[in-house]
C-alpha cells in the first residue's frame, strides 16, 4: 500500500512547532535545566574552581563512609498503597515543638561564602521563604547578627564546636541567643580534623590562595574569582581571620579533650533547646539524651571525619529503641533527593538535615540555586508521598520503606 503524502497546513505546523521561550538571564537558564540535585551538582562543578567544588563534594580518606551512606538510601525499597486519594498532601512536621513546612532542615556548613559570595544570608532567606529551619555553623562566613538581619523571620539555629577556649564558645552562645537563635546544635564528632584527601591534594586553604595552580584554574572560572575578590573578605562567625587548611584550623581551635563534662557545661549555659550532632551508635544517643539533649543527629559528618564510620540510616532503628521516645532522632549524610527524605522519615527520623544538596544549588546559582534545590526536594517529597499512597508525613510508617 502506497502512503499518500501531503503538505501540512500552517495550523497543523503551529501545533507541533513550539520553540522554548528564550531565557536571557544566564542563571535562570542554567537553573531551568536542573531537574534533580544531581543536575545542580553537574552545574556546580562547572561553575566553581576544582578545589572549592571538591571541598563540598568530597569526604575523608577513601570516602567509603559517604559512599556507603548513599548506597544505603539507594538500597531502600518502598512499599506503596493504592486507591488512597492523594490529590493533596501535607509535607509539614513538628520539630522541637514548632512546625516545619518540610521534613528537612538546611544543615550547618562551614566556609559557605567560599562556595558562592552570597553565602549564608542567601541560604537563610530561602529557609525563611520555605518555612524550614536553617543552622548557621560556627565556621560560617557570615556573622550571627548578619544572618539574623538577613532573614529575621527564619527559624534560626546555631551550630557549636567546643573550643579549647571555653570563653569564646560562651560568647558565641550568648550572641546567638540574643540574636534570636532558639536551638543549639553541638557537634561532637570532630575532636580532630578528618583526612580530607581531596583538599590535601588540591592544596586548599581558607580563604583560597592565588597560587599558580589556582590562577590557572581561575582562568576557566573568572566569575567565581571576580566575586571573591570584589566582595567583602571572608569573615568567620567564630574568629576574625585564618590562613591555612580546614584541618589545621580544626586542630588548632577545637578541643580534643571534649567529654560529657563539656556537654553538661553547654547544657547549663544554653537556655534554648539542645541538639547533639555526630552520634554514631545507639548507646551514645541514649547517654546524651540522659545528659539533657532534646534531639540527637545520627551523623558521620557527611563522611568527612572517620572513614568507614557507621551509616546513619542503618543506625536509625536501634537508636530509636535506645532513646525510647525521650528525644527526637534526626538523620543526615547522603541525602540527595526527596525520596531519601521520605525513606528516612518513614523509618522513624524526626527530621533530615540537608547540606551538600543545597550547596550544589548555591554554587550553581547563588540564592536562586538554593531555592531551586529546595523546590526540587519539595516536589520529589510530594510525588513520592503520592505514589506511596500517603497524604501526610505523619502517616508514614516503617511499613512504607525497608532496607534491602
Amino acid at each position: 500500500m502506497v502512503t499518500k503524502r501531503r503538505l501540512p497546513r500552517p495550523a497543523e505546523l503551529a501545533q507541533v512547532l513550539r520553540p522554548k521561550p528564550v531565557v536571557l538571564n544566564p542563571t535562570d537558564r542554567r537553573l531551568g535545566a536542573a531537574h534533580t540535585i544531581a543536575d545542580l551538582r553537574t552545574i556546580a562543578r562547572k561553575r566553581t574552581p576544582r578545589a572549592v567544588f571538591d571541598y563540598t563534594d568530597g569526604a575523608a580518606e577513601l570516602e567509603d563512609s559517604l559512599r556507603r551512606a548513599r548506597q544505603a538510601f539507594r538500597g531502600v525499597e518502598f512499599h506503596p498503597n493504592v486507591l488512597r486519594g492523594v490529590s493533596d498532601v501535607d509535607t509539614s512536621v513538628e520539630v522541637l515543638g514548632a512546625r516545619s513546612e518540610l521534613p528537612f532542615a538546611l544543615a550547618p556548613t562551614g566556609f559557605t561564602r567560599m562556595m558562592h559570595h552570597e553565602g549564608e544570608s542567601a541560604v537563610a532567606r530561602v529557609a525563611e521563604r520555605a518555612g524550614i529551619p536553617y543552622t548557621l555553623s560556627t565556621m560560617g562566613t557570615t556573622s550571627i547578627e548578619a544572618v539574623a538581619q538577613a532573614a529575621p523571620g527564619a527559624r534560626r539555629w546555631f551550630q557549636l564546636y567546643v573550643w579549647r577556649d571555653h570563653a569564646a564558645g560562651a560568647d558565641l552562645m550568648r550572641r546567638a541567643w540574643e540574636s534570636g537563635y532558639d536551638t543549639l546544635q553541638l557537634t561532637v564528632d570532630t575532636p580532630v580534623g578528618g583526612a580530607r584527601m581531596r583538599d590535601v591534594r588540591n592544596g586548599l586553604t581558607i580563604p583560597p590562595a592565588l597560587t599558580l595552580r589556582t590562577f590557572l584554574d581561575g582562568a576557566t572560572h573568572p566569575a567565581w574569582w571576580f566575586n571573591l575578590l570584589t566582595t567583602e573578605p571572608l569573615q568567620f562567625a567564630s574568629l576574625s581571620q585564618w590562613s591555612g587548611t580546614a584541618a589545621e584550623l580544626i586542630n588548632a581551635m577545637f578541643d580534643p579533650t571534649l567529654s560529657y563534662d563539656d556537654l553538661a557545661w553547654v547544657r547549663e549555659s544554653w537556655p534554648g533547646t539542645l541538639v547533639v550532632k555526630g552520634i554514631q551508635n545507639p548507646a551514645d544517643a541514649r547517654d546524651v539524651v540522659r545528659a539533657g539533649a532534646d534531639a540527637v543527629v545520627l551523623s558521620n559528618h557527611g563522611g568527612r571525619q572517620l572513614d568507614r564510620a557507621p551509616t546513619p540510616l542503618e543506625l536509625l532503628p536501634a537508636t530509636l529503641d535506645a532513646v525510647a521516645g525521650e528525644a527526637e532522632v534526626w538523620v543526615d549524610t547522603g541525602i540527595l533527593s526527596g525520596g531519601d527524605v521520605v525513606a528516612a522519615t518513614a523509618m522513624g527520623a524526626g527530621l533530615c538535615l540537608v547540606g551538600r544538596a543545597y550547596l550544589y544549588g548555591l554554587m550553581a546559582g547563588g540564592e536562586r540555586g538554593v531555592q531551586r534545590a529546595v523546590d526540587i526536594l519539595r516536589a520529589e517529597i510530594v510525588r513520592t508521598l503520592q505514589l506511596l499512597g500517603v497524604r501526610t508525613i505523619g502517616a508514614l510508617t516503617p511499613s512504607h520503606a525497608t532496607l534491602r
